[in-house]
């Protein structure tokens, strides 16, 4: 059900095309600029090419600016193609140095070597273009507050209203020595709450919880939520301070990560595809491992195959043995979805391992007896043997046994051997989980045919 919001929006959005249709250029950008930047990011980006382009000729730069930090990546570096050199130059120093990096990574070496040339403050976003875009250094902004210990209260509020205007406001406000070198954080709540002669070596705390420029952006949000903070420094190998990440960042982060590990679950490999991406991209995407998928079927259906005979002598387990199978799969499946979760919030060390892979074996035992005994007394009740029930729940017994330890040991071992635990998960659980069902179900019915045969 659309909310009040998604109506208001719908309106806005025609009103500013009606206005476009018209030729009231004015009109349309007044309407635009009255709404929230997130707002007006995704009217912009449901327009149509023509009434982008219009509008990106005729919005102020800081109007702009604004703009490029909402949109998502892709639909920013479009946007960015469409400006002349000289005015995305503009566009660049009036965006958040971290924002400006990024979208200058995005950028077509040749446009982003243009840009860069021109801008006025490229020195502030020049040192982040060396940080790959998914680690700390590639996170932060280069816009912190940092001040010496014999600073004032006085004098530290005072620099605050002198450089509001030109960074975010700040939560923390970081120390250093010298050399630059991270001494101290204080909190914006204890300096206001500091008489103005104190110093800032009286009021900051030295126990600094920080980040090396190349921590990886997963452990930077673990970190920041374990120790719940707002924003994080970021310093080099000499703990010199040289960015800050900001928690706006963190949620694009948490963002990008758990769509990443939802579509590696779901074996697609690259999370910028959606319904509407070139069939290209999809292919590629999602072929690869739909060809895996397939090889592992045959693999389970060559077990099968083993036991043509003993099918072709007891039809009625043809009914019964993708029971098992998928059953195992289910389990196994729940049992990854925990693991991988566990292993991107590092929630599973090394030494618990033993007891981790003891306990689910106990989970799929407990769950094999208790979903094996249901369903043998339905296919007793249904098919009137006892001895295909007895097969039946004895298979899905073991399976779920099996499928409760594949789902914990294939997440580790793909990371063991440095594999996105999500990425390949699904189809190396299902693969096993198939054709142990198969071979454990089969098995035991080969043990039992006169009686289930006749």
């Amino acid at each position: 059900m659309p909310t009040a919001v998604d109506t208001s929006l719908e309106f806005q959005q025609k009103r500013i095309e009606n206005a476009l249709e018209q030729g009231r250029i004015q009109d349309a950008i007044a309407l635009l600029i009255t709404l929230h930047p997130a707002d007006r990011a995704e009217i912009f980006n449901r327009l149509d090419d023509e009434a982008q382009r219009t509008l990106l000729t005729r919005l102020d730069i800081a109007t702009i600016a604004d703009l490029l930090e909402e949109l998502d990546d892709e639909e920013a570096v479009e946007a960015a193609e469409e400006i002349p050199t000289e005015r995305l130059a503009d566009v660049l120093d009036e965006m958040e140095p971290d924002e400006a990096a990024d979208l200058l990574g995005d950028l077509p070496p040749e446009q982003a070597a243009e840009a860069l040339a021109e801008m006025e403050d490229a020195d502030e976003v020049r040192p982040l273009l060396v940080y790959p875009d998914e680690t700390a250094g590639g996170l932060m902004t280069t816009t912190y507050i940092a001040l010496r210990r014999h600073t004032t209260a006085a004098q530290a509020i005072e620099f605050l209203r002198q450089v509001s205007d030109r960074t975010e406001i700040p939560f923390y406000l970081f120390v250093v020595d010298k050399e630059r070198r991270l001494v101290g954080v204080v909190d914006l709540r204890d300096l206001l709450a500091a008489a103005p002669d104190t110093k800032m070596e009286a009021i900051m705390d030295p126990d600094v919880i920080f980040v090396t420029a190349g921590t990886d952006q997963e452990e930077v949000a673990r970190v920041m939520a374990k120790y719940d903070l707002a924003a994080i420094p970021v310093v080099d190998a000499q703990r010199r301070l040289i960015g800050v990440i900001t928690y706006d960042d963190i949620v694009d982060v948490l963002e990008e990560e758990a769509t990443e590990d939802i579509y590696h679950l779901a074996s697609v490999s690259d999370e910028d595809i959606d319904p509407e991406s070139p069939v290209k991209e999809q292919l590629k995407g999602r072929l690869p491992w739909l060809y895996l998928n397939t090889l592992t079927a045959l693999f389970a259906s060559w077990v099968i195959s083993h036991f043509e005979n003993i099918i072709a002598q007891a039809a009625v387990l043809a009914l019964f043995q993708s029971v098992v199978a998928g059953q195992g799969g289910n389990t196994a499946s729940q049992n990854v979805a925990m693991t991988v979760r566990a292993i991107a919030l590092g929630k599973l060390s090394p030494k618990a391992l033993v007891r981790v892979i003891w306990k689910q074996f106990l989970t799929g035992l407990l769950l094999g007896i208790l979903v094996g005994s249901v369903v043998g007394i339905g296919v007793y009740f249904w098919r009137g043997n006892l001895y295909l029930s007895l097969v039946l729940g004895l298979a899905l017994v073991g399976n779920l046994s099996v499928g409760s330890v594949v789902g914990v040991l294939v997440p580790l071992g793909l990371q063991a051997i440095g594999v996105d635990p999500a990425l390949a998960s699904s189809i190396l659980v299902t693969a096993v989980t198939d054709s142990a069902g198969f071979f454990i179900f089969l098995s035991l019915a080969a043990h039992f045919l006169d009686k289930i045969a006749g």
